[in-house]
């Protein structure tokens, strides 16, 4: 594995591409039936109101998410992620954010370790 790609990272990033070809499947279905893509996910029936508002809850909680820990580590264009997650899928931003962030926190740990010369104290 190349340098800071832990497992945790690597299986955040097999989620991102499995949550991208997923919904853009069905994204594309969509259009090739020229659907009215909001209109079926808000008003297909409860069950598919309850899913549509139940994501767009977790997915303004995980912007925010997002944002803030992006901040908080230093981590360029976490904006980006928030962007991209309309044009793509959140299923795909949030879980990529997730291993680019595993990411950052291995090479602070390495950092840090090298600096105290044995095992730095973050959570892995």
């Amino acid at each position: 594995m190349t340098r800071h790609w832990t497992p945790l990272a690597v299986v955040y990033v097999l989620i991102a591409i499995g949550g991208l070809v997923v919904t853009w499947s069905f994204n594309a279905l969509a259009i090739i039936q020229m659907r009215d893509y909001l209109g079926d996910l808000f008003t297909s029936g409860p069950a598919v109101s309850s899913i549509g508002f139940d994501l767009l809850f977790v997915a303004a909680a995980g912007s925010i998410f997002i944002i803030v820990e992006a901040r908080r580590l230093g981590m360029r264009f976490g904006w980006l992620y928030v962007v991209a997650s309309g044009l793509t899928a959140f299923a795909f931003t949030f879980p990529l954010f997730l291993a680019m962030r595993q990411r950052t926190l291995t090479a602070r740990r390495s950092v840090n370790e090298h600096r105290e010369g044995g095992e730095a104290s973050l959570d892995r």
